[in-house]
């Protein structure tokens, strides 16, 4: 069977009001192979395989899974029983439920009028070890780990006896070691025959499990390829419309003043007596595993979460900062990892979500927002980040990964804020937008403002920041500029305590 196609997609257009989502789009998949979808946030990826999930309602076009033609109306039980399952970057989990449950949710096996438990565990037991994961299927989903929750979501497609897999930016949370159980499980399913769609904007990736690309653009199907007969400059220029001749577009301006430090700071477990600094015009980039205490400590520096000790100081005069309020008001800014729960309101407008931590710029001495200061504000945010809308008034949740991150940013843009802190800033976004927001940075950077970012992906890290510090288990283990930092060096800090652990018992 390998070879043939699972899925046939031909002439597929879609509409949203005042977007055209899709036109004219075609795409397939073979059975045995791992099809790379590729294109910037907004292409349309999601949307054309919500479509062939059942999610969405195609205004036109065809669809064929296994050969057989799909109604323009399926749903998701439909494609559910062709064989289609779609593992989302925001998972669906019932958290308070076991993996059993979890696996069999919406199928459960019954015996008479009640339900087989045992037979239920014996099952995900069996579907669990075809995964080779040694997981309890009474375990509670909420105690797992993102990764590992990730797992039980293949389980339950694998359990529906799914073939065809649409995994949507299936990496964005997990550490490099899940990262390759991950590619491991990836690559036995398609070598069992099933058919995988790999979305990602971590493009890297893709030479250890992808076989062929499809790029698309603005809504448009570009190209379909082999993905060892193209170079990785040609995929992005597929993607972009236009060569990016440098990924990460470092520059170097003159070191000044001293305008950031924190001192001895203690928040709970993973902020232990940090120390750290910021000078105008630099960029500080913060380094380490997952969980050791990253964002732990932009948190506690924004005033998110209590502090226990520690003195922050600012321009050299020292700060309190019990709550965001009070780091805002001082200067200090913080943009969020989790955007849409922490950094969005995504049932208001783009206007809105800019205009609302700036009311106290807006308003005047009666309370009234002046509209036409408003009107202005966003027109800068929206035309120095490049935002792609159709009106400042639509809602916030309806664009895409990085036009959401971009309007986070744009609201801190009229603040003249003296430090913004970036907690991943280029998370789910794509390459382009990636390097729009790295010369945002830069851009402060030359204004003198102080630049901290969190980052999980090394090569941004090494690539962008003017100096690096390191995190593990909540403390500081290094720190390296740009000349002297190389990947081994960070790495060797980031794993310092772990390293220390490993010793240990090996001594004993």
């Amino acid at each position: 069977m390998s070879g043939e196609y699972m899925v046939r997609m031909s002439h597929i257009n879609k509409s949203f009001p005042g977007v055209k989502a899709l036109d004219d789009v075609s795409f397939d998949l073979r059975a045995g192979e791992v099809m790379a979808l590729l294109g910037e946030n907004g292409a349309g990826k999601s949307t054309l395989m919500k479509i062939l999930d059942g999610v969405y309602t195609r205004d036109s076009g065809e669809v064929e899974i296994m050969g057989r033609p799909m109604e323009i109306d399926m749903t998701p039980k439909i494609a559910q029983a062709e064989g289609v399952a779609m593992i989302h970057q925001e998972l669906n989990m019932c958290t308070q439920l076991s993996v059993a449950e979890n696996i069999f949710l919406g199928r459960e096996l019954v015996s008479g009028f009640t339900l087989s438990n045992r037979e239920m565990r014996r099952r995900a037991r069996e579907i669990l070890g075809r995964l080779n994961l040694n997981l309890d299927p009474d375990t509670i989903v909420g105690s797992l780990s993102v990764s590992k929750q990730q797992m039980v979501e293949i389980a339950k497609a694998l359990g529906a006896n799914a073939r065809i897999l649409i995994m949507d930016e299936p990496t964005s949370a997990l550490t490099a070691k899940e990262i390759e159980e991950l590619f491991s499980i990836t690559r036995k399913l398609r070598d069992e025959g099933c058919g995988i769609v790999y979305i990602s904007h971590r493009l890297e990736e893709l030479q250890y499990i992808v076989d062929r690309v499809t790029i698309m653009r603005d809504g448009r199907f570009i190209t379909s390829c082999n993905f060892a007969d193209t170079s990785m400059d040609e995929i992005i220029s597929n993607m972009v419309g236009r060569e990016i001749k440098e990924k990460f577009p470092h520059v170097d301006t003159p070191k000044g003043k001293k305008i950031f430090e924190v001192k001895n700071l203690n928040a709970g477990k993973m902020v232990r007596n940090i120390d750290l600094d910021l000078y105008e015009g630099e960029i500080v980039g913060i380094a380490g595993l997952m969980g050791a205490g990253r964002t732990e400590i932009t948190r506690a520096i924004f005033g998110v979460d209590p502090k226990d000790s520690g003195e922050i100081l600012l321009d050299g005069r020292p700060v309190r900062i019990d709550e965001p309020r009070d780091a805002i008001r001082a200067g200090i800014v913080l943009v969020p990892e989790d955007r849409k729960r922490d950094g969005l309101c995504t049932k208001l407008s783009i206007r809105e979500n800019i205009a609302l931590p700036n009311l106290d710029l807006l308003c005047g001495a009666g309370g009234k927002v002046a509209v036409r200061r408003e009107r202005n504000m966003v027109a800068k945010a929206v035309e120095s980040l490049r935002i792609k809308l159709s009106s400042p008034e639509m809602d916030a949740g309806n664009l895409s990964g990085g036009n959401q991150q971009k309007v986070v940013v744009g609201k801190w843009l009229a603040r003249q804020s003296r430090v913004v802190i970036f907690d991943e800033p280029t998370r789910g976004i794509d390459v382009a937008a990636k390097v729009e927001i790295y010369i945002l940075m830069n851009e402060l950077k030359r204004q003198g403002i102080g630049v901290m970012f969190v980052s999980s992906e090394m090569p941004e890290v090494l690539g962008m920041a003017d100096r690096i510090i390191v995190v593990c288990d909540g403390r500081i283990t290094g720190e390296f500029t740009a000349a002297n930092a190389t990947q081994e060096k960070v790495l060797e800090a980031a794993m310092r305590f772990e390293n220390k652990s490993e010793r240990l018992a090996a001594v004993n």
